[in-house]
């Protein structure tokens, strides 16, 4: 690494070398490391719809072995064992975002993806749905943590100019994973591996990327802005700083350690993990259901059909839109960006439940149920979560972000477990305008309560009392290359 840095920095130098920072080769690192979470996340949280469409019909046959009458009861389990791990996502969520904020970012970074790792690979062996119950909340707890982790430190690792991007990029590793799991599914069954061993190993693969950042993650520097502005310890800062920016070797004096209250952000935390709750109860019930929307459509389809059905959906319409999000959101504002895809996933999910004869229109129902994957992810599936690493200030931020990330998987908990009965008492077109509602809020709540922080910087948008912006003329003090 190579780099030119006064070598006297104060706590607030700190955060404007990082602000003015070019992109390099450790960002790119950073982005990989953490990336790899949101894949894990989005792949297990995707392929447990399938794994239990195939496990399904010989747990029931047990049950129903033991209780005859229990179909009921049954259906209730599954609906849990699918949606358990969002609900200990919760949990890990706000549990991870309050330490951080406590003893540093670093100090348990990584121990959110051994949980992961442990949860898919106990998931792969579970004999039934209540061993899967206990193992999908050990993967939720480790998801849960891996939000306010992963999107704070990118955060707080990212310049001005690119930080958008950058935590984007982050999350949108969440599209591979979302991808690769009904592929992975698609290819086993196509392979003729029979049910039972299909979920098995699918359920297992999910342990590999998690596995492989393990160490990766714990050797990521701590926040210099953390340790700089949160704690007052410059002189650590800057030798943080000079894990990937040579030349850093003290700092002189410090700066009033940013004490901000969390009270004073109750209307951002509304706006933040309000708009998230309302989006995920529409994504979370829409993705994990899949196989279960795609049925009530196509109820003469088989389960290869609907795998490859959900393998199009994501390939075609979400995966452009995640890249479209974090490749435009510095240039056109997250608020913007969040609000129009607000509105137009809305519109798509009102089309499908005003117009019932797309259900028997195989190409009309993929476009417009597509569509709304596609300005879900060019909107606030992206932007929630960019917005949440920044609009908090340093000493709140991964507290911040846990709540919003939290309050946001109980939205999707929600989602997931009412699916079926809503398709049970609402068809298929009340599900959608419930949906479409849910947008409608989401658009308000983001119109009203979120401020633009497209091109501030990190301690501008956290609005920290004691940051005052730097005049911008020294934008080359720092340049990181590997």
């Amino acid at each position: 690494m190579a780099a030119a840095v006064n070598n006297q920095l104060h706590a607030r130098e700190v955060s404007e070398a990082l602000n003015e920072v070019k992109f390099s080769g450790f960002h790119l690192r950073a982005i990989i490391t953490a990336g790899m979470g949101f894949f894990t996340s989005a792949y297990d949280l995707t392929v447990i719809g399938t794994a239990l469409a195939l496990a399904g019909p010989e747990w029931k046959k047990a049950f129903l072995a033991g209780d005859p009458h229990g179909a009921g009861s049954f259906t209730m389990l599954m609906g849990l064992v699918a949606s358990v791990s969002l609900a200990a996502t919760f949990i890990g969520a706000m549990a991870f975002g309050f330490i951080a904020d406590k003893i540093g970012r670093k100090s348990v970074y990584g121990i959110e993806a051994v949980l992961m790792t442990i949860g898919a690979i106990g998931s792969a062996f579970a004999g039934g749905p209540i061993a899967m119950i206990i193992w999908r909340t050990v993967m939720g707890f480790g998801i849960g943590g891996d939000y306010p982790l992963s999107g704070t430190l990118m955060a707080e690792y990212a310049n001005r100019q690119n930080r958008g991007k950058m935590v984007g990029m982050v999350f949108s590793c969440q599209a591979l994973g979302f991808l690769l799991g009904p592929i992975v599914v698609l290819t086993l069954l196509a392979a003729g591996v029979s049910h039972d061993l299909t979920w098995r190993i699918a359920l297992g693969v999910g342990a590999l990327p998690a596995l492989g950042v393990i160490i990766l993650r714990r050797t990521m520097p701590e926040s210099p802005r953390w340790l700089a502005r949160a704690k007052g310890r410059a002189e650590e800062a800057a030798a943080s700083l000079t894990r990937y920016s040579d030349g850093v070797t003290s700092a002189a004096g410090k700066d009033a350690v940013v004490r901000e209250p969390l009270s004073k952000y109750a209307l951002t935390l509304l706006g933040t993990a309000g708009a998230w709750f309302v989006f995920d109860y529409a994504y979370y019930g829409n993705t994990i259901g899949m196989p279960m929307i795609i049925k009530s459509v196509a109820p003469h389809g088989g389960i290869l059909a609907s795998v490859a059905w959900n393998v199009l959906i994501f390939g075609i319409f979400a995966v452009p839109g995640y890249v479209a999000a974090f490749m435009f959101c510095d240039r056109l504002g997250r608020k913007t960006i969040q609000m129009a895809g607000f509105a137009l996933m809305g519109l798509m999910f009102l089309v499908l439940g005003a117009v019932p004869s797309l259900s028997q229109n195989a190409t009309g129902f993929i476009t417009i149920f597509g569509l709304s994957y596609f300005f879900a992810e060019f909107g606030p599936n992206v932007t929630t979560y960019v917005l949440s690493s920044e609009l908090f200030p340093v000493n709140l931020r991964a507290t911040g972000f846990g709540i919003s990330a939290g309050i946001a998987k109980i939205g999707a908990f929600i989602g997931v477990i009412a699916l079926g009965p809503i398709l049970a008492k609402l068809g298929f077109s009340g599900g959608m305008y419930l949906s479409f509602g849910m947008s409608m809020v989401g658009l308000i709540l983001t119109a009203i309560c979120i401020k633009e922080p497209a091109g501030k910087s990190l301690e501008e948008a956290g609005r920290e009392s004691n940051w005052v912006e730097p005049e911008r003329a020294a934008s080359s003090r720092v340049a990181v290359g590997v």
